[in-house]
Order: C-alpha cells, then structure tokens, then sequence
C-alpha cells in the first residue's frame, strides 16, 4: 500500500470512531449522567 492510502484509512477510521464515541455519549447510556444547563436555570 502506499503511504497516502494509509493515512487517508487512518484518518477516516479516526473520524468515524470520533463520531461513534460521541453519538453513544450523547444518546446511549451515559447520556444519564448529562445535565441540560437550559434546565439548571430556568427563570
């Protein structure tokens, strides 16, 4: 393989494990644990 392939898999693995990392967190699970601060200071 050439080095440009290489780096062109690599950074598009990255940007989609970035991405799957950051829908679970948002959606998934953990999500529990977030606080809405819209919510936290209500007038």
């Amino acid at each position: 393989m050439e080095p440009a392939t290489v780096v062109t898999i690599c950074i598009g693995v990255l940007t989609i494990a970035i991405t799957a990392i950051s829908i679970y967190t948002a959606f998934g699970p953990p999500s529990a644990s977030l606080s809405d601060p819209f919510e936290d200071h209500e007038d």
